[in-house]
């Protein structure tokens, strides 16, 4: 892809906006970004901006600035369907995302993972054990690290392990994963997609370019999930599937408390469950499935028993915080939507204190009610969606309004006793009180660390 002299526009200015408006200037473009927020509310991004001489274009969207251009780079947070892109693409303009971008310049093997919920644990994971078999190395995407900016370190020996969202697949036209996998598919981002069709249609998308043959691509697929299982027809290159419930032809498994690998008739033992340590079923469908990709990569079982022994969970992600007066608290941050809400839930026997609640995805809340009867002694509400989240459980728990989580924390910890579990799982985005899920995550772990312990007599 030629860059030199080209007019580019960039849309969106988050992280990845930002190092695609780097990258496309280091290769000669001239490039002018655009956001529809406010300049006040882009401190952070403006000045780096202006000191490389990028132009700014902030406040709305203008018809001139999309129509004058060469090349429209999108950022994921930025709808495909935003009337100023539409009208782009009527007048031939090429329109792509920062990941079809960056796969143009990318060296090496591109491993993708994608999925409603376990998609950082995974993608961590397989990068750990990629590293662990002495293989060049690069995690980034969706988890944090703009995937353009591993184009230029990345090498023909690289293996770019890459967490990509629907959002992300939404604008893609050449990406092709080496190794591409769906680890679940369950509604979320309905206030983005619409439809849960559409949703579905997006994630599928990681498999559309890949390419049988000599050496082939590889589609790995959860076996327990019947979307997933739907979408094997769409697949045109050999396929690997991973459970915990049954046997798979070619896959990971799990056959008693052993972890095994099969593929072309052939069975390997790799790791036993005990070697995982990270909490939840929903865990071991990740193991299972960093194990389908990374033995295909030509890792060795004792390469991934090791790294998955030495593993242990990601921020943000049923991460334990600390244990004050016998009281547990965990930061799962990252449950933005209702399924990781419930496997989060479904990782403790129960005496759960549950701070719900953020901005609203679309989805419903409904679902959550036998798990909130069975495990959880309060709920407590925060944020924009705390109204329809109580309409739709009121019934199946005890509801506190604690509208913001610092109060959440106090009140949950001044009623629980010694042995609950205090569980931040909000199954919602975290943007209407904070800037994303990790400012929500370190917030909670700072509140509970500043919780002071305090004696029985105390309390009372």
């Amino acid at each position: 892809m030629e860059l030199k002299n080209k007019r580019v526009l960039v849309v969106g200015l988050g992280r990845s906006g930002v190092a695609s408006a780097f990258f496309l200037q280091e290769h000669g473009a001239r490039v002018i970004v655009s956001d529809s927020k406010s300049e006040a509310k882009l401190q952070k991004e403006v000045p780096a901006l202006l000191d490389r001489g990028i132009s700014i274009e902030t406040g709305e969207h203008g018809e001139r600035t999309f129509r004058d251009q060469d090349l429209i780079v999108v950022s994921p947070g930025v709808p495909s369907d935003q009337p100023q892109l539409q009208h782009a693409r009527s007048l031939g303009i090429p329109v792509i995302g920062e990941v079809e971008l960056a796969f143009r310049f990318l060296q090496g093997k591109v491993l993708a993972i994608t999925g409603s919920n376990g998609k950082t644990t995974t993608t961590t994971l397989v990068g750990e054990i990629l590293a662990k078999a002495e293989k060049k190395t690069m995690v980034g995407g969706n988890i944090g690290t703009p995937i353009i900016s591993l184009a230029s370190q990345s090498t023909p020996e690289s293996m770019v392990v890459l967490e990509i969202s629907s959002f992300q697949l939404e604008s893609i036209q050449q990406f092709r994963p080496w190794i591409a996998s769906i680890l679940n598919i369950t509604p979320d981002h309905l206030d983005r997609h619409h439809t849960f069709e559409a949703y579905v249609a997006a994630k599928a998308r990681i498999f559309e370019n890949q390419r049988a043959g000599a050496n082939p691509d590889y589609a790995v697929l959860n076996a327990d999930d019947p979307t997933c299982v739907a979408l094997a027809d769409k697949v045109e290159v050999p396929l690997l599937w991973f459970s915990r419930k049954q046997r798979v032809e070619n896959g990971a498994f799990l056959q008693g408390e052993e972890i095994v690998f099969r593929l072309h008739g052939r069975e390997q033992a790799v790791l036993s469950r005990s070697d995982i340590q990270l909490k939840g079923d929903h865990n071991l469908e990740n193991v299972l499935a960093a194990v389908c990709m990374t033995m295909v990569a030509g890792c060795t079982p004792q390469q991934v028993r090791q790294a998955v022994k030495e593993f242990r969970a990601v921020e943000h992600r049923l991460e334990l915080v600390a244990t004050v007066n016998g009281v547990t608290f965990y930061n799962d941050s990252k449950a933005t939507n209702v399924d990781a809400t419930i496997k989060a839930l479904e990782s403790f026997p129960g005496n759960i204190h549950l701070i719900l609640g953020g901005k609203d995805k679309g989805g419903s809340y409904a679902v959550l009610g036998p798990l909130l009867r069975e495990k959880v002694k309060n709920t407590y509400l925060i944020g924009a969606a705390a109204d329809k989240i109580a309409a739709q459980v009121k019934s199946s728990t005890a509801l506190v309004r604690s509208g913001t989580l610092e109060r959440a924390v106090h009140q949950a910890f001044e009623v629980a006793s010694a042995g609950d579990v205090v569980l931040l799982a909000p199954a919602c985005a975290s943007f209407d009180q904070f800037e994303s899920y990790e400012h929500r995550g370190r917030i909670f772990k700072e509140l509970v660390h500043s919780l002071v312990p305090v004696t029985m007599g105390d309390r009372s």
